[in-house]
């Protein structure tokens, strides 16, 4: 009895320690998610605003601000975030804000890490119908994968999931596909040396004003009063 009571005192203290153990996070991208929502409980965001939601083009997009004048954004992009990511987290990153416009820029990592194209696009409809179920009829842009130098050997995957996303966006209410692809290239279709930062794969300033002078014809009007 002694014994018996010893291995369940033993029992006991391993079954307190684990459960005082902190545990990891469900996913790899938690805790960005519940930074963002931190911020969203201290400095509550705009109403009727555009989203940016998706990969590090938009996480690393500090200057949006100045390069969008005159409209509430609400960037919401992970570094290394890809399409399943961003379906798993909608409830938490896409469709509490209820935006007037929804920016997706999403789709390159997949690539990178060895999804066909027609995965990709298969995994952009899954996200579309999560954001359709509860916002029908929210306008979404859907910004090409871009032709970034250091990733230039999957530019063939790259176009293809272009070319598969735009062709069903044409056939859909309510989507546009914004073509940085091309705006990207040199006439000779290189990527351009002067619209990258040192690693290749990310836009510097210049590159972010490109993508700004062809988002800003389709977000409509201002919606900031000028001073």
């Amino acid at each position: 009895m002694a014994r018996l009571l010893f291995n369940l005192f033993l029992l006991l203290g391993f079954v307190s320690s684990a459960a005082a153990q902190p545990q990891p996070p469900a996913h790899r991208f938690e805790n960005q998610v519940r930074l963002y929502e931190a911020i969203d409980r201290t400095n509550p965001p705009p109403r009727n605003a555009i989203l940016l939601v998706g990969d590090s083009q938009f996480f690393r997009w500090k200057t949006v601000a100045e390069d969008l004048p005159g409209f509430s954004i609400i960037n919401r992009g992970i570094d290394s975030f890809q399409t399943a990511d961003l379906i798993y987290f909608a409830d938490r990153l896409v469709l509490p804000y209820q935006a007037r416009m929804i920016v997706l820029q999403v789709g390159g990592n997949d690539v990178h890490g060895g999804k066909t194209p027609p995965q990709v696009l298969a995994d952009f409809r899954k996200l579309l119908a999560r954001i359709r179920a509860v916002q029908p009829a929210v306008p979404i842009i859907f910004s090409s994968l871009t032709p970034g130098p250091a990733r230039w050997t999957e530019a063939d995957r790259r176009r293809e999931a272009n070319r598969l996303i735009g062709d069903y966006i044409a056939t859909q209410p309510g989507l546009r596909f914004l073509d940085l692809w091309d705006a990207m290239l040199t006439s000779a279709g290189q990527p351009r040396a002067d619209l990258w930062v040192a690693d290749g794969v990310h836009s510097n300033h210049a590159g972010y004003q490109i993508r700004a002078q062809l988002m800003l014809p389709l977000l409509g009007p201002s919606d900031q009063k000028k001073h």
